[in-house]
C-alpha cells in the first residue's frame, strides 16, 4: 500500500473554499459584506503570498461560526454546497483522486481549511476517506470561535500527518511510495517529506522549487491538443 496526500483548494478544488465560504457569507449578509470581504479578501492575499500570520486569520475566519447554532450552519451549508462548491470541482482532480483510490492506497486530503466547510467536499464530491483539516473548536454542541490543536498549514501539516498515520501505527517510512500534490508555496515543508512531491498548476514559487529540485509539475486544468488533462499520467 502506497500513501496518496492532497491538498484541496486549488488544486483539487478550482478556487479556495476558504475564501468562497466567506464571499458566500458576505452574500447571504450572514456577516458584514464590506468589512468581511475587504479582510477576508486581504487574508487570501496574504495566503497567496506566504505572509499569513494563520492564528488571526482563525480568529477571523472561524468566528461567524460560533455565532450561530448547527443547525443554522449546516442550513447554510447545505446551500454553499450546492450553490458553490459543486461549481468548484475539479474533474481532472476527481480522476486523479479516483487513481489512486483504485490502486489501493491510502489517501488522505490535508487542507488548512477548517472542517466544518471540507468535510462534506471531501467526502461527498471526492469519495476520499480521511480528511486532515484544521479543527474548529466546540463546547456543549456549539462552535467556539477558536481552533482546537494544531493548525493544518505549512509545518503543521507535518504534525497532522505524523499524527494520523501514528494513530495507524504507521510513518512516512511505512510506504513504498508517498505522495503530496498541491499548488502552494506554503506546502513546500509537506511536499519535501514524502517520496514523491508534485506541484499542481504551481504558483510561482512553488514552480521555481520545483524546477529547482526536479519535482514533476503538472495541471489539472490545461488541455493538450486532445483535449486530455495534461498532467495526469502516472505509474503504479
Amino acid at each position: 500500500m502506497n500513501l496518496a496526500l492532497f491538498d484541496l483548494d486549488n488544486t483539487l478544488l478550482d478556487g479556495d473554499s476558504d475564501h468562497a465560504w466567506g464571499q458566500f457569507l458576505c452574500d447571504k449578509g450572514v456577516v458584514d459584506p464590506v468589512e468581511f470581504k475587504a479582510r477576508n479578501d486581504a487574508f487570501y492575499e496574504q495566503y497567496k503570498a506566504g505572509t499569513l500570520n494563520i492564528d488571526e486569520f482563525l480568529d477571523f475566519v472561524l468566528a461567524p461560526l460560533a455565532r450561530h447554532s448547527r443547525e443554522e450552519l449546516m442550513k447554510l451549508h447545505d446551500e454553499f454546497m450546492n450553490d458553490v462548491a459543486f461549481g468548484m470541482i475539479n474533474e481532472m482532480g476527481k480522476q486523479l483522486v479516483n487513481w489512486h483510490l483504485a490502486q489501493g492506497d491510502l489517501c488522505a486530503v490535508v487542507t488548512a481549511t477548517n472542517a466544518f466547510v471540507t468535510e462534506r467536499i471531501v467526502r461527498y464530491y471526492f469519495h476520499v476517506p480521511h480528511l486532515i483539516a484544521t479543527v474548529p473548536a466546540l463546547e456543549n454542541g456549539r462552535f467556539t470561535g477558536k481552533a482546537r490543536g494544531t493548525p493544518a498549514f505549512r509545518e503543521g501539516k507535518i504534525t497532522r500527518v505524523n499524527a494520523w498515520l501514528e494513530s495507524m501505527a504507521l510513518d512516512l517510512t511505512c510506504f513504498e511510495k508517498s505522495w503530496f500534490y498541491s499548488d502552494s508555496a506554503n506546502d513546500i515543508p509537506l511536499l519535501e517529506q514524502v517520496s514523491d512531491p508534485v506541484a499542481v498548476d504551481p504558483c510561482i514559487a512553488l514552480r521555481l522549487r520545483a524546477e529547482t529540485l526536479g519535482w514533476p509539475i503538472i495541471s489539472l486544468r490545461e488541455k493538450n491538443q486532445d483535449g486530455a488533462g495534461s498532467g495526469i499520467i502516472l505509474q503504479a
